[in-house]
């Protein structure tokens, strides 16, 4: 009995160790899926504004806007929270090439880690397209 006494004693203190290290993992599982959420809002941002970016300095290309095609695109991705990294008109002069990077941050802990880019080419239909007023029957 005596024995059986001495080994309760010796796990005193056990269960606030577990405890402690069940939520140290919690923990870092809900950082590790902050920072993931983060990564993947950031390229889908990334992603939305090159897209945007290059179809807004195509119909400048094409003269469907007034202004200088990659001025047209800094803007717009300005306006969509990205950062236009570089803009190439392309020799046929209506075809623009963007490329968008939106950086992954966390306001709360006023941390900016990497960035999310992504690249869109946007330029005039396809002449069949075009002729047929962009159906594809």
């Amino acid at each position: 009995m005596k024995q059986q006494i001495s080994r309760l004693k010796s796990e005193r203190g056990s269960g606030t160790v577990v405890t402690t290290a069940l939520v140290i993992v919690a923990l870092l599982l809900a950082g590790a899926l902050l920072a993931w959420v983060a990564a993947v809002h950031a390229a889908m941002t990334a992603a939305a504004a090159a897209d945007l970016a290059a179809l807004a300095g195509a119909d400048t290309a094409r003269g469907l806007r007034e202004g200088n095609p990659c001025n047209v695109a800094s803007s717009l991705a300005q306006s969509n929270n990205a950062t236009l990294e570089s803009c190439l008109v392309e020799a046929d002069g209506q075809t623009v090439i963007v490329s968008a990077r939106v950086p992954i941050s966390f306001h709360a802990l006023g941390l900016e880690l990497y960035a999310a880019t992504a690249k869109a080419r946007a330029g005039a239909p396809p002449l069949d397209q075009a002729e047929s007023g962009g159906t594809n029957e």
